[in-house]
Parts: structure tokens; sequence; C-alpha cells
């Protein structure tokens, strides 16, 4: 288990907002679909860790990109992430000795 160093400051729901240039009501409901992680705070209001940021903006991309609804993106996000994976996997297993390959 790795500690970091310096803790990096969480975002309130305005400043993540304004850095992926989402509006705080997209943010919410990308929350609410599970698509973005998020906490609340004492005072009950959300928090982002910053490694967010770089998800929201892959949901962005795959929404522009593909012209899914944002309900589907969770799916997408998921199958590409998988398919990440099994070429990893593949990559690794090309590269051991007696490793098959699949062709």
């Amino acid at each position: 288990m790795s500690h970091p160093l310096v803790r990096l400051p969480l975002l309130n729901l305005e400043s993540f907002a304004r850095a992926t240039g989402l509006h705080p009501d997209l943010v919410r409901r990308l929350v609410a679909l599970g698509l973005i992680d998020a906490f609340r705070d004492a005072a009950g209001d959300l928090c982002f860790p910053p490694s967010q940021l770089a998800a929201a903006g892959r949901l962005q991309r795959l929404h522009t990109q593909l012209a899914v609804n944002y309900a589907s993106l969770g799916l997408v996000a998921d199958l590409l992430d998988r398919i990440a994976e099994l070429e990893a996997a593949l990559r690794t297993r090309a590269r051991t000795p007696g490793g098959m390959p699949w062709t």
C-alpha cells in the first residue's frame, strides 16, 4: 500500500465544474450515475479528489466522440477498461517464454 507524501486538496462542486467545463447540475448527475467518484464533507457538500478531473475529461470525450448518452457512458467506459486489461494481459503473455500467440 502506498501513501502519498502530499495530500492533494479536494475540489468542491463549483471548483470541479469550473475545472472540467461542466455545468454543476451535470456533475451532480454524473455522480448520481456513479460515473464520477465524490463524497460529502461535514457540511454535506460534494467534494472531488483531483483524480476525478481526468475521469470527467474521459467521459466528455466519449460522450462527444461516440454520441453516447450519459446514462450509457458507464457501460462504454467499463467495456473500454476491460478491453485495455485484456490487451495488456495478451501483450504480457506474448512476451513470456512459452507464451502461446492467440492467432
